[in-house]
């Protein structure tokens, strides 16, 4: 028969294993904080490669020959506003605004995306 510490200390570890495992996950999402978040830039070119995947989508946009990654919003919040996955079709022209990343000069947070007449407020 196991005494009642010993299943407490098992449940402790277990426990802690649990949080550790979720602080990785939560670690592995990015924050907001890493973007220049005081001066708003618009982009507008040709999406090259498209992303409608968790935890955020994301284009890759042709702006003069310039690459820029474009990290939109997740998924079921762009479609429960409009925006489906078959808008952000390779060689579609899209603006975009929002704020550059402070260490990596060609990735852009977007808060809202214009493709044709269409604009999506994503955050």
């Amino acid at each position: 028969m196991r005494s009642s510490s010993g299943i407490t200390s098992a449940l402790a570890v277990i426990v802690i294993v649990a949080g550790i495992g979720g602080a990785v996950r939560l670690g592995a999402h990015h924050g907001w904080t890493g973007y220049e978040g005081s001066r708003e830039t618009t982009l507008t070119g040709t999406i090259k490669v498209s992303s409608y995947e968790n935890p955020h989508a994301s284009v890759d946009l042709d702006v003069n020959g310039k690459v820029w990654k474009v990290i939109l919003a997740p998924p079921t919040r762009m479609q429960s506003r409009g925006l489906q996955r078959e808008a952000l079709k390779i060689g579609t022209r899209a603006t975009v605004l929002g704020y550059v990343h402070k260490d990596v000069p060609t990735e852009l947070r977007a808060e809202r995306i214009t493709i044709a007449d269409q604009t999506t407020e994503l955050r």
